[in-house]
């Protein structure tokens, strides 16, 4: 009898690939390693993401891409350059209900091996410090409030990583040398999260 080894596809944006820090300290690669060292076979995720993708990047990639029919689990993050951009909120909240239906056909229509992250809050680090921080922190406010309400529509999980992030305000270890994304130190807090959530969802 052969082992089954879980699949994961990753959707998102740079905070995906882990722009700034070595691949292997990425959220999903790091979800990865959590999960194998407790036991589970898993294979290595497979990353549909790029630095300074929108949602309608995202989903335009993923419609002109081969991917496999199924994986086991999928996560999404995505957002943050429709708010760089000055994307409507109305923009954002039809492209991430499509992106989402994408990701539940990618999970074979099992909402519980979906898992939405929130979008970071990019209005602490040092690279916004000539942007108006306060409106960058309330449009990523509104754009979170949508796909949280989505996720609750479609009952996946979701999982708020924003108020993490907005902890480098007085730990700068959890900011990369970019000073812009996150350290691989908050991408392992995302990890520990995603992979409680895959963990529970397999017992259950």
């Amino acid at each position: 009898m052969t082992k089954h080894y879980f699949t994961y596809l990753a959707l998102g944006d740079s905070y995906t690939i882990g722009e700034a820090v070595p691949l292997h300290e990425s959220f999903p690669y790091q979800t990865v390693q959590l999960l194998r060292a407790n036991g589970l076979h898993i294979h290595a995720p497979e990353i549909v993401a790029a630095t300074g993708w929108t949602t309608l990047e995202l989903a335009e990639h993923i419609l002109h891409t081969k991917l496999n029919e199924d994986y086991d689990f999928v996560t999404l993050l995505i957002g943050v350059n429709n708010q760089f951009r000055g994307s409507s909120a109305e923009d954002y909240r039809n492209d991430f209900e499509f992106l989402l239906k994408k990701a539940l056909h990618f999970a074979d229509d099992k909402n519980d091996r979906v898992v939405v992250l929130s979008i970071p809050d990019w209005s602490v680090t040092p690279f916004a410090k000539e942007h108006d921080t306060t409106k960058i922190a309330e449009e990523i406010n509104a754009f979170n409030k949508i796909n949280a309400a989505i996720s609750k529509q479609y009952k996946v999980h979701c999982i708020d990583i924003t108020s993490s992030t907005r902890e480098s305000v007085t730990d700068a270890s959890l900011i990369a040398k970019d000073d812009l994304h996150p350290s691989g130190k908050e991408y392992l807090k995302w990890a520990e999260e995603v992979a409680a959530v895959i963990e529970k969802t397999l017992t259950e």
